[in-house]
């Protein structure tokens, strides 16, 4: 069997006939056979050059990247998956060093750091700006550190990401996977790999604004059942913060020109009840979601310990399989 026989390389691709042939092309010769793209509806030829270069491919449903992923999940066979993009920005030489922690048993998911090895050209000053903002947005908000979150070079497991629930039908399918691999307490290690340019005639399907606008807010909604007292206290402390504002204005209003401002003065009293409330409701529903981390984390310990039932060969007496173990650090298979 080939090393890399249990993985699946994903490659979602629009438009992208300029690159798609030379990325399959790369892969195989890395070793990698399985390669699946996923096309949404490119016109260019996409499918036609993907699949000379002996690559399986499938026209998506719908259209965007995150639904591509979505749908290109019900096609994989194999245990772990390799995600990459189809414009040749990702070496292929780096596909060992990402599906390693994977195989060796050492992580459940791993994001490719494009900043380790970002070469010139690669990325625009503004969309550098943008992920700085989104990648510490990340770290607040949801309290992890992946480095480099929207990364479109990606290795999991297939059996990780069937509990998650994924909605984004675009760009925002990486953070929703970051955020995911969070919330369920995924093994998730980051390793670095080597960004290019686009390749000339290559166009980018990124828009910088718009879609880093809908990240930033996929990154807040998501906060509501993964971290609820930022979700909630950032509502109550800006409700409350209007209300004391026009509170003080109200009070200033009166003392210096006895003019009183009835409707301002009941706004005021509103926005500050409110937002105590609704913080209120975030530090409640944090210590809910904490409790319930807690717990299935308990019932998952339980489930590890319980021992195995005997398979009905085992009960008649007859020896059952025998365990399957991967070396560990240090040791090397015979």
């Amino acid at each position: 069997m080939d090393e890399y026989d249990d993985v699946c390389v994903l490659v979602p691709t629009y438009e992208e006939a300029s690159t798609v042939g030379d990325v399959v092309e790369r892969f195989h010769a890395q070793g990698f056979e399985r390669v699946l793209v996923v096309d949404g509806g490119s016109t260019d030829g996409t499918r036609e050059r993907a699949r000379e270069a002996g690559a399986r491919v499938i026209e998506q449903s719908g259209q965007g990247k995150g639904q591509a992923v979505r749908e290109a999940l019900d096609y994989v066979e194999t245990p772990y998956v390799l995600m990459v993009d189809g414009d040749a920005t990702y070496r292929p030489e780096d596909a060992g060093r990402m599906v390693e922690p994977l195989l060796s048993g050492a992580a459940e998911h791993v994001i490719g750091n494009r900043f380790a090895d970002m070469q010139p050209g690669a990325m625009s000053r503004l969309n550098r700006v943008g992920n700085s903002i989104i990648n510490r947005a990340f770290r607040r908000i949801h309290g992890e550190d992946f480095r480099d979150i929207l990364s479109g070079y990606r290795a999991f497991t297939r059996q990780s990401v069937e509990g998650f629930v994924l909605t984004a039908d675009g760009f925002g399918i990486e953070t929703e996977l970051a955020v995911e691999c969070g919330k369920h307490g995924v093994d998730t290690t980051v390793v670095p790999v080597t960004y290019e340019p686009r390749p000339d005639g290559s166009e980018t399907n990124l828009s910088p604004v718009r879609d880093g606008a809908m990240i930033i807010l996929t990154l807040y909604q998501m906060a509501r059942t993964n971290n609820p007292l930022f979700y909630f206290g950032s509502v109550g402390v800006a409700s409350t913060l209007v209300g004391l504002v026009l509170a003080a204005y109200v009070a200033v209003e009166w003392v210096t020109r006895s003019v009183s401002h009835e409707v301002i003065a009941v706004v005021a009293g509103v926005a500050v009840l409110f937002g105590v409330q609704v913080a209120l409701f975030g530090v409640l529903a944090d210590l809910i979601v904490d409790a319930n981390r807690e717990q299935t984390r308990q019932l998952e310990r339980i489930a590890r310990q319980r021992p195995r039932e005997p398979t009905d060969r085992e009960a008649e007496g007859e020896p059952g399989p025998e365990p399957v173990t991967r070396p560990g650090a240090g040791e090397e298979e015979d």
